[in-house]
């Protein structure tokens, strides 16, 4: 049995057979919601039996998650063990003045403060606290923590700081249509609730760019894996770990593995780390004897069974390719902003499909053709007045965990301007 968080008394113990997408997706919930848990992988027909009363490991009540009341939830969706949890609540009013979508360092900043300032504010998002920051093993960069702190435990931190300022936080809740008029910004969620806000900020950040490779929804979280995969370090022992990406969330997760795996491969694209890797990581991932850099290469290929067993690189100069064994294999590459509701409602986009604000919205002088006011879009507004962006998915911003909080607090600043003059 592999322990995760045992320092603290488990909240969660889940039975569940390896390889399993639907356990590594507990496991990720859990850990980027900082809630203490045990894994418990069943390797037997026997062992299901025994520790997870079920009949065999192919048993569709798999996984099993034991929560320390005695409940017991067979094959559970996020969604149910987010209602477990007592994390799950509906809107409590018919109108805010400031509502969030997003919950990464950008809106959790927002949402701290907007309600410390009196805005009846309301935070939303879909899966759990802390967006991609929230996965990150440590987070070293970040002013005022000079030992790091993970993203898991800055995110809880944040969490205590939006409820107790005020604010509600709606989890388990995606926007998917928008609905933008004057000091109305109407937000239509995935359920069919609608959230009025006289205010909106946006801060869905980025979602990690997929390899497009055949097979790569058949191994998606049965060893291949979008983000940095902290929840997985401890099940990588003795084991050969790929990391893809040579941003600074890539080589954090490879700094983590390396604690346990026997090799962690780092594959990028370009010519080295040094271009797109802060300058302490690139000394301790060459100081690192187990951390090999591959330059030039991509992901050819993916092959398995059940679960992924090989890869296959391709070296970018030569054309060459080669099959590597892995069981583990972690995406962080590039991002793609989710924002299809706002070309349905045509607010502003680069090419990317980031959410143009201010200055970037001006041609010369001249504001879009839509802009419905005399005076110039506030420095992080959208080209529909009320709406704001801040953080990864605005155009052009800077892709960092402070630079997010930052832009999340300014929001908020441009937000009272907005409701005082207009």
């Amino acid at each position: 049995m592999v322990e995760q968080r045992i320092t603290t008394v488990p909240m969660v113990t889940i039975f569940g057979p390896p390889g399993s997408a639907l356990g590594y997706a507990i496991r990720d919930f859990l850990y980027r919601s900082d809630v203490a848990f045990h894994w418990v992988p069943l390797a037997t027909d026997l062992q299901a039996r025994a520790e997870a009363g079920v009949a065999h490991l192919a048993d569709t009540r798999l996984p099993v998650c034991i929560f320390a009341d005695g409940t017991r939830l067979e094959c559970p969706t996020i969604r149910q063990i987010t209602e477990q949890l007592g994390w799950f609540h509906t809107p409590t009013r018919a109108e805010y003045d400031l509502a969030i979508y997003g919950a990464g360092p950008a809106g959790l900043s927002a949402a701290v403060y907007g309600a410390s300032e009196g805005l009846k504010t309301l935070l939303i998002e879909r899966y759990t606290l802390g967006g991609q920051a929230g996965s990150s093993s440590r987070i070293e960069n970040y002013l005022g923590f000079p030992d790091g702190i993970s993203g898991a435990e800055l995110a809880e931190r944040a969490r205590e700081q939006v409820r107790r300022f005020g604010a509600e936080i709606l989890l388990g809740s995606e926007g998917v249509r928008a609905e933008c008029l004057p000091h109305q910004m109407g937000g239509y969620l995935a359920d069919g609730t609608k959230i009025i806000a006289r205010a909106t900020i946006c801060a869905t950040g980025v979602a990690y760019r997929r390899l497009s490779l055949p097979h790569e929804e058949r191994f998606q979280g049965a060893g291949l894996f979008y983000g940095a995969g902290a929840s997985e370090a401890a099940l990588t022992s003795g084991e050969h770990v790929v990391v893809v990406g040579g941003g600074n969330a890539a080589g954090q997760a490879a700094m983590h593995f390396a604690q346990a795996a026997c090799q962690v491969t780092i594959v990028i694209r370009g010519e080295s780390l040094k271009s797109t890797l802060s300058q302490y990581l690139v000394d301790r991932i060459a100081a690192t004897p187990n951390i090999t850099v591959l330059p030039q290469t991509e992901i050819a290929a993916l092959d398995g069974d059940a679960i992924l067993r090989q890869i296959t690189l391709s070296d970018r100069r030569t054309g060459q390719s080669r099959t590597a064994a892995t069981r583990w294999l972690f995406v962080c590459i590039g991002g793609e902003p989710q924002t299809a509701w706002a070309r349905d409602v045509g607010i502003v986009r680069d090419a990317g499909g980031y959410l143009v604000t201010g200055p970037d919205l001006l041609r010369g002088r001249t504001c879009p053709a839509q802009w419905p006011l005399d005076r110039e879009p506030y420095y992080l507004e959208t080209s529909m007045p009320g709406l704001f962006a801040a953080g990864d998915v605005r155009h052009g911003s800077v892709k960092r965990c402070a630079s997010a909080v930052g832009e999340g607090a300014m929001a908020v600043a441009l937000v009272h301007r907005y409701l005082t003059n207009g």
